[in-house]
């Protein structure tokens, strides 16, 4: 049994197809190959030269403070963590001097296992390594701040003593991010 639609849908079928089509967004892209490795965090952060329209005033200073709860699979970077790497690389090759930028993150849930040394880590992830610990190394070194949740380090057992080099302990991650909005930092909703 076919099915005729009306001519009327028939024809709108038509012109939304060569409209999506004809879109040059949904026209191949250069994908993954477009990003490559920053100049700042060569082996983390690759991103795309991308002709902005949105101008970044000269001598602008970010102070940016990001969020994360999750963690990442057992093993694997942590892509929230990689975005401070991206930041970083992708504004500093659009001219912001390196100096201008003052990054923090603010760790709590079951993300906090990213942040602990490879005994604390292995226990909890089956004996995995932990991706993150050299990311987050060559964060701290330059100038990001990591601020670990203390009442989901309680709730799970973790002591300042397990945290990464670099990583501090908050009384609570809405302490640290009320501190930070205290200090100038706004929140990237990524």
């Amino acid at each position: 049994m076919a099915i005729h639609l009306p001519f009327l849908s028939t024809r709108a079928v038509y012109i939304s197809l060569l409209s999506v089509l004809a879109c040059p967004s949904f026209m191949a892209t250069a994908g993954i190959e477009a990003f490559k490795p920053g100049t700042v965090i060569k082996d983390y952060g690759k991103v795309a030269q991308v002709n902005s329209s949105l101008v970044i005033p000269k001598g602008m200073k970010f102070k940016v403070a990001f969020d994360l709860g999750t963690a990442a699979k057992p093993g694997e970077l942590n892509r929230s963590i990689d975005t401070l790497a991206r930041f970083i690389n992708m504004h500093v090759a659009a001219g912001v001097k390196l100096e201008d930028i003052s990054l923090a993150m603010v760790v709590h849930g079951q993300a906090a296992s990213d942040m602990t040394q490879t005994r604390y880590y292995q226990m909890l992830n089956a004996n995995k390594y932990n991706a993150n610990a050299d990311l987050v190394a060559k964060l701290v070194k330059q100038g990001v701040k990591f601020y670990v949740c203390g009442q989901t380090a309680a709730y799970y057992g973790i002591t300042s003593e397990e945290l990464l080099p670099g990583v501090d302990m908050a009384l609570s991650a809405l302490t640290a991010h009320a501190i930070l909005a205290q200090e100038g930092y706004s929140v990237n909703p990524f």
